[in-house]
């Protein structure tokens, strides 16, 4: 009877660990992330990869951050009282416009420190993204390309759509001044160089150079990010 309890006990414990083995892959494969409930893990990495979704959705063939899963992310983790500090993790050739706003003014509202840093790419609306942070990295052969804002399909061609998309790049250009310490006249420089990019306006900076022009705080890897991060929470 007793070696039958212990087996039951076992079997519920191995059940368990399957359950919760499953959930954190469940959760890497839709969120790129593990769940927000470690007891242990009192930071949390936020990985923004890929194409910003927004209210489109995108082909299966495009990797993308999902807005409707990242918000509710930073909701979870500004009420989690486990979590101290967030890293977020950028390597994205930006997207959505409204949803990359969205969650770069979310990731800057929140009380708990924050440090970003970017991987691979923080081009587009990655930038506001990169800069959201209270501190931010960029590795040595990442870049950020910084343009002025597109639109694909239907486009009236009247005055109200220029000004509309006037409106729309002061909205990101005023965040990306107000989060980081670029002056206003360099990054319109940048929005209207001719001569940088291929068939194409905009300025791509690497490493150093989006550090040198106030854009990004400092060069550095994953473990000088989170090295600062340890900084900001025991401050």
């Amino acid at each position: 009877m007793n070696r039958y309890i212990l087996n039951s006990e076992n079997t519920e414990k191995e059940t368990t660990n399957k359950s919760e083995s499953q959930d954190k892959m469940d959760s890497v494969k839709e969120f790129g992330n593990t769940n927000l409930a470690e007891k242990d893990r009192d930071i949390q990495v936020l990985s923004i990869i890929g194409q910003i979704e927004g209210h489109s959705v995108l082909s299966p063939q495009t990797k993308t951050t999902k807005y409707e899963h990242i918000i509710p992310q930073l909701i979870d983790i500004e009420q989690n009282e486990k979590v101290k500090g967030v890293l977020i993790v950028l390597n994205t050739v930006g997207g959505d416009v409204e949803a990359g706003l969205a969650i770069a003014e979310m990731i800057r509202s929140m009380s708990k420190p924050t440090v970003s840093i970017v991987i691979g790419g923080g081009h587009s609306i990655g930038v506001p993204l990169a800069t959201s942070s209270n501190f931010s990295f960029i590795t040595p052969s990442a870049t950020m390309i910084v343009h002025p804002v597109r639109m694909n399909g239907f486009v009236i061609g009247i005055a109200q759509t220029f000004e509309y998309f006037k409106k729309m790049q002061e909205r990101i250009n005023d965040f990306i001044v107000r989060t980081s310490n670029i002056k206003p006249k360099t990054l319109q420089e940048f929005m209207l160089k001719t001569d940088d990019l291929l068939n194409d306006v905009g300025t791509m900076l690497i490493g150093k150079q989006a550090v040198e022009c106030g854009l990004i705080d400092e060069v550095g890897g994953i473990h000088e990010a989170l090295e600062k991060l340890r900084e900001l929470i025991n401050k």
